[in-house]
């Protein structure tokens, strides 16, 4: 699914290896129309894209592994 119809920032390559509580703050600062929501690697998720959702990917010391986009 690709994001261009969702409206402000939809990636954040940038907070890969922050913390990710400060990582979804930063989200949502820089795109109001999304809430970031924090997931640990290896929960399962469902697969429907929203563009009102950022999945924040961090491990067990609550670091960021993946690129926060969109979806």
């Amino acid at each position: 699914m690709a994001s261009e119809g969702c409206k402000g920032k939809n990636s954040w390559p940038e907070l890969v290896g922050k913390k990710g509580e400060d990582a979804a703050a930063t989200i949502e600062k820089q795109n109001p129309h999304v809430n970031a929501v924090i997931v640990l690697e290896g929960t399962i998720v469902t697969l429907e894209f929203l563009c009102t959702r950022v999945r924040v990917w961090v491990n067990t010391h609550g670091i960021v592994t993946r690129v926060p986009i969109i979806g």
